[in-house]
């Protein structure tokens, strides 16, 4: 079957789970070398229209004494929560188009292995960049190898900044890739109080690269935010192609040692006002015992069947 070969380009050779590897004898996993292209290739670079089928080869390296088994896997690109680099743990873009010669290499001790591999861009694929990654797995840790896979067509650049929200210390947000191209946002923060500006920080990169669809969750240190004031912050993210977004929050900043007297009087208050409530209660119970007992009882019931006795009065004194 005849392949449209691409030419490719690279970056950088990715270790997942582990440090890069630094021990002269241990095994690595990098673009091959082959085919007339200049060694030292970190990572692939590949673009086609949907329906091509792109062409290349990665090579596993063995400098160790003892023979290597690696077995070889396609895998998807993916941002962590903070935007780290990571691999979806199921592949269902790039690293399913993926295809090897050879899943499993068995390399002798001190040499190498090339392994030819196709990528097949379906024919209904959208536009835009495509990360993926080749996964090398052998004596229990993962490498790595970029391929950053673009699929010709128009391409979307936008984003979105989301759930701003200000801390003692910091600012959080969220940032979402709405388009279709990998993006390396910048970010700028202005801050307005009751008395003027507190905070202009000018666009800077941030250290993230985030793929299209994805979310990532950042945050924006604030050590010295002012100590009594209300203010309104402005975020302001934008990247290559004219992508912007835009997003704001405001927050009341007051000192601890206010909120701590503010809650005591507070209480004090409350404390107060309950006293005050139940003195007066015991005060109208005592009022209204005064007067039951003041009040003259009945006096003794005379039998209607008794005759009553006339007495008459006549002036003299006993």
């Amino acid at each position: 079957m005849p392949f449209a070969v691409r030419a490719l380009c690279l970056a950088s050779v990715t270790v997942l789970g582990v440090a890069p590897v630094s021990v002269a004898d241990d095994w690595s996993v990098v673009p091959s070398a082959g085919g007339g292209i200049q060694d030292g290739r970190p990572y692939f670079y590949a673009e086609g229209a949907p329906g091509t089928v792109l062409q290349d080869t990665v090579s596993v390296r063995n400098p160790g004494g003892k023979p290597l088994t690696v077995r070889l896997r396609g895998a998807d690109a993916d941002n962590g929560a903070d935007g780290t680099p990571s691999v979806r743990a199921r592949a269902k873009d790039t690293g399913a188009w993926i295809t090897f010669a050879e899943r499993t290499v068995r390399i002798p001790a001190r040499t190498r292995a090339d392994v030819p591999f196709t990528v097949s861009v379906p024919a209904d694929t959208t536009p835009g960049d495509h990360p993926g990654a080749i996964l090398a797995s052998a004596r229990g840790r993962t490498a790595a190898v970029r391929i950053q896979l673009r699929v010709g067509g128009p391409a979307l650049r936008a984003l979105t900044v989301e759930h701003v929200r200000i801390h003692d210390d910091r600012i959080s947000y969220e940032l979402v890739n709405r388009g279709t191209t990998v993006l390396t946002p910048k970010l700028a923060v202005r801050a307005e109080g009751l008395f003027g500006e507190v905070l202009d920080r000018a666009p800077r990169t941030l250290p993230v690269e985030l793929l299209p669809g994805r979310r990532v969750r950042l945050d924006e240190p604030w050590p010295d935010p002012p100590p009594l004031d209300g203010v309104d912050v402005e975020l302001t993210v934008t990247a290559e192609g004219g992508a912007r977004a835009e997003a704001a929050a405001e927050a009341w900043f007051v000192p601890k040692a206010a909120v701590v007297t503010g809650a005591l009087a507070g209480l004090a208050v409350c404390a107060g006002g309950a006293l005050w409530c139940v003195q007066r209660v015991r005060r109208a119970r005592r009022v209204r015992g005064v007067r039951l007992r003041g009040r003259p009882g009945p006096g003794p019931v005379e039998d209607p069947r008794q005759p009553r006795t006339k007495v008459e009065s006549t002036g003299a004194v006993m």
